[in-house]
């Protein structure tokens, strides 16, 4: 019952991802073709939420769900990671028409040639995991 809250915020979180079509591989490829700006409105919209939520979380030095509070590391300036680490992602996420929050939705809504890309997702995280000490960070 402890994980309780955590699977229903997956389901409202899936339904509102499902309901807003930002799991729909056709809204995605629309993007990246420059076509329709509803992918990006759900993303600028992300964005503001997000950025509010930070501002809110250090004005009000919020803590988390254990009372510790929530620190923030500073920006590094190093721009080349994530240059290269943003262009894999983005490729993966052309290719596939799903970052990871739409791989897991799309599964559950019942498009299982979905798996593959999980597996694929978590074949790349656990060979990130083996060069990891190698790669520059």
């Amino acid at each position: 019952m402890k994980g309780l809250k955590f699977i229903l915020a997956g389901i409202f979180f899936g339904i509102i991802m499902v309901k807003s079509e930002a799991v729909s591989w056709y809204r995605i490829q629309e993007m990246f073709r420059f076509q329709s700006f509803h992918m990006y409105g759900i993303i600028g919209t992300a964005v503001i939420v997000g950025a509010t939520s930070v501002y809110l979380i250090k004005k009000f030095r919020l803590k988390d769900v254990q009372g510790l509070p929530i620190t923030f590391k500073d920006k590094e300036k190093s721009w080349k990671k994530y240059l290269i680490g943003g262009s894999i992602f983005g490729l993966g996420w052309a290719l596939t028409g799903a970052c990871p929050g739409p791989m897991f939705v799309n599964i559950g809504y019942g498009y299982l040639p979905m798996i593959l890309v999980v597996l694929g997702a978590l074949a790349g995280t656990y060979l990130y995991g083996l060069v990891r000490d190698k790669l520059p960070h």
